[in-house]
């Protein structure tokens, strides 16, 4: 299966939703996409995972980069609505902890502080 990668400016956060499965041929797509806004200054993301079906280490490695860069910028990385299985790889992991994860976009672009969970 493939990934599909798509942006949104919400105010000062950018919502990166991504569909389908994202495993060790499909996380360097997401990669690229997050390095570029990177390069543009976009350093406050929310993944949006309601559509990812599968995620791999190789997947929980592209977020843990993408928050270590955020957070050297002052930015931030929130994931948000993953589906029962990706929400139990990020629990087992530990990363549900780490990455602020939210039950929907909107609760994760709105937030103040980070989730608790």
């Amino acid at each position: 299966m493939s990934l599909t990668v798509q942006t949104e400016q919400r105010g000062d956060m950018v919502v990166v939703s991504v569909a389908g499965e994202l495993d060790m041929a499909t996380a360097p797509q997401l990669q690229d996409q997050i390095s570029d806004l990177l390069e543009k200054g976009r350093t406050r993301l929310v993944f949006d995972l309601a559509e990812v079906s599968f995620c791999d280490s190789t997947g929980l490695s592209v977020f843990v980069r993408a928050k270590n860069s955020t957070d050297d910028a002052g930015g931030t990385v929130r994931l948000a609505a993953p589906q029962r299985g990706v929400l139990r790889i990020l629990e087992v992991s530990g990363l549900v902890e780490v990455l602020h994860t939210y039950p929907t976009v909107d609760e994760a672009v709105n937030a103040q502080e980070p989730a608790l969970d």
